[in-house]
């Protein structure tokens, strides 16, 4: 009989086969739920047209979806934890694919917003389980650098629904954006079939079985032996409650985190939805405001996997408050409405600064907290994250409604960025259960583990 150390085997592993696997089905799920929340931004100015309605009302509707967000991230955050992320992640996608799809049939304001709440809860539940996933079982050297390179899908969904929105919206009308919401449908049997389990959840219900075929693909040199006994280098306790949050002098950086979440998510939400409108309103033709869009997203792209991988090298901490400078000064200089080729510079930085840094941020959070509770800490950092995305479009329909500058308006989206950036600097990296940021000094390697268990 052999004990196992779990979090040793996969924090020592190489990346595989395994590895790839994750981070692709994740990436693709997270492609769709960008591709659901942005394309809204790109439709906006038609259902303005065609449905009569003011900046405010349109601000209020891009909301819903934010609001099925916010309650989605906090309720399936803390039911993964319970019963398991791959449950949770196959019910999300229903959820948030289904509802896509229906809003493509809305024939009225109120049944476009109900249908956007509810995928939002799918897309709200979604991001804070894959995402602990992947951290759960990626080799610690590159876990920042897979944990935003998968996320980065959120902003290639952004670039597609850009892309895509061009030329449908002209040739098949609005509604045909949303119908391409229903894909993810057509990969639930791969998902159900390919996604693993978490560790803590095979350890509180004692699937050693299980564990040790995951471990098995994880690192070819280890094999499974059913009298071998797994455990993870958690703290003792493995309790899933969100006051758990709170705990071991955790509760200024939970707040931290939350605040970060919500001045992020503010900027990021306002400009995917309103970018469009304010650069329509600044004098430019549609086609090329939604190529800003596509601009902006783009940059996310660049923006989180690079973040993602100087984390491994640097200090998490230290990128995002670097990120948040830079995004602070790309808004402010987009409000002189600088040349063309600048113009699209700064929207790309800015894209990789806020949307990049949403990212970033959210492998940080994803590494501070416990195994045992690390979907409820993703899960109510971007769930009271989504207040502020929930703000953002309706701050931006109020600052149009307005009629202030184009220099005014970008100001105003750049002071969360300070804010955001204040956040993170408070946050007490020494209270994380995982030590994630502290080197650690294992007396035996994963090759001596998998000898010994294989004797």
């Amino acid at each position: 009989m052999k004990s196992i150390n779990v979090n040793q085997v996969i924090n020592e592993s190489k990346l595989n086969r395994f590895h790839i696997n994750i981070l692709l089905y994740g990436l693709i799920i997270l492609l769709f739920d960008g591709f659901d929340l942005v394309v809204y931004g790109a439709v906006v100015p038609v259902l303005m047209k065609e449905w009569s309605l003011t900046a405010i009302e349109a601000g209020a509707i891009g909301s819903y979806a934010l609001f099925g967000m916010m309650l989605g991230a906090t309720i399936f955050g803390s039911l993964a934890d319970k019963i398991g992320r791959k449950k949770v992640i196959l019910i999300c996608v229903i959820l948030f694919s289904l509802f896509t799809a229906l809003i493509g049939f809305a024939s009225t304001p109120k049944i476009f917003g109900l249908f956007r709440f509810i995928a939002g809860l799918g897309l709200g539940g979604v991001m804070p389980n894959i995402i602990a996933l992947m951290t759960e079982y990626s080799p610690k050297e590159k876990r920042g650098l897979l944990v935003t390179t998968m996320s980065s899908g959120y902003a290639i969904g952004g670039v597609a629904s850009a892309a895509i929105s061009i030329g449908l919206i002209s040739n098949l009308g609005w509604q045909s954006v949303f119908f391409i919401g229903a894909i993810p449908l057509l990969l639930l049997p791969l998902l159900y079939k390919y996604l693993p389990e978490s560790p803590s959840y095979y350890m509180r219900n004692d699937k050693n079985e299980e564990m040790g075929k995951i471990l098995e693909k994880i690192n070819p040199d280890y094999m499974y032996q059913s009298t071998n006994i797994y455990h993870i280098e958690v703290s003792k306790e493995n309790k899933t409650s969100v006051l758990e949050l709170f705990r071991k002098k955790r509760a200024l950086s939970t707040i931290m985190f939350w605040m970060n979440a919500f001045m992020t998510l503010l900027i990021l939400y306002g400009l995917n939805t309103w970018l469009p409108k304010l650069m329509v309103n600044a004098g430019y033709p549609l086609g090329s405001s939604l190529m800003f869009l596509l601009t902006l997203n783009f940059g996310a792209i660049i923006g989180s996997i690079f973040g993602g991988w100087l984390s491994d090298r640097w200090n998490p901490k230290k990128v995002l408050v670097i990120y948040y400078i830079i995004s602070c000064l790309s808004l402010i200089l987009l409000g002189f409405k600088p040349g063309s080729f600048l113009l699209y510079v700064l929207l790309a930085f800015a894209g990789a600064t806020t949307i990049g840094a949403q990212i970033v941020a959210n492998a940080y959070v994803s590494q501070y907290y416990s195994m045992y509770i690390r979907s409820t800490g993703v899960g109510w950092s971007l769930g009271i994250g989504r207040l502020g995305a929930v703000l953002g479009p309706t701050l931006g329909g109020i600052l149009l409604s307005l009629n202030l500058s184009f220099q005014i308006n970008f100001l105003i989206f750049a002071i969360p960025g300070i804010l955001a950036a204040l956040a993170i600097l408070l946050v007490q990296e020494k209270y994380s259960d995982l030590s994630t940021f502290k080197s650690t000094d294992n007396k035996n390697s994963v090759e001596e583990t998998v000898v010994e268990a294989n004797k």
